[in-house]
């Protein structure tokens, strides 16, 4: 992986602390940023009892794969935002990740979430001035795609 400069390791590492530590929605979940460079992010979700929707199966919630999926672009939106907004004060960087929000949302669900854990990895199809588009897929922990998605978020 290419060496990151110093001043964009910064951002990305507030970044991870804002959507680790700082949305008590991620924390409820467990979610942890896996991986995270300036191309790609990959977050891991460890299956939980409280996380399942089918309990005969055993398959995580619809709505927890959507809501991972959603911050998983989100991250990847916010990276393409930092990466626009490099040389701007620490402030002025926190202040544009706070005001992001999803638009729009699409997942399909392609297979049922069972698994010891996920791994769903986001990549930036486009950021523009005021919107940008994110590409999501979701595999458990034997390599099977669970879901894919496209986001579009608000990043000016």
């Amino acid at each position: 992986m290419p060496e990151v400069d110093t001043e964009l390791q910064r951002a990305l590492d507030m970044l991870r602390d804002v959507y680790e530590s700082r949305i008590p929605f991620n924390r409820v979940l467990g979610l942890e940023i896996a991986a995270m460079n300036p191309d790609k992010v990959c977050v891991r979700l460890d299956m939980q009892e409280k996380l399942i929707g089918n309990f005969i199966k055993g398959s995580l919630h619809g709505g927890v794969v959507a809501s991972v999926m959603d911050l998983t672009g989100g991250i990847v939106a916010g990276i393409g935002l930092v990466r626009q907004l490099m040389g701007a004060s620490t402030e002025e960087i926190f202040d544009r990740i706070t005001r992001m929000g999803t638009i729009d949302l699409r997942v399909d669900y392609l297979r049922p979430g069972k698994g010891r854990y996920f791994l769903t990895e986001g990549v930036i199809l486009r950021t523009g001035s005021k919107v940008a588009v994110a590409r999501m897929e979701m595999r458990n922990d034997a390599q099977t795609l669970i879901a894919v998605g496209t986001g579009t978020y608000i990043v000016g």
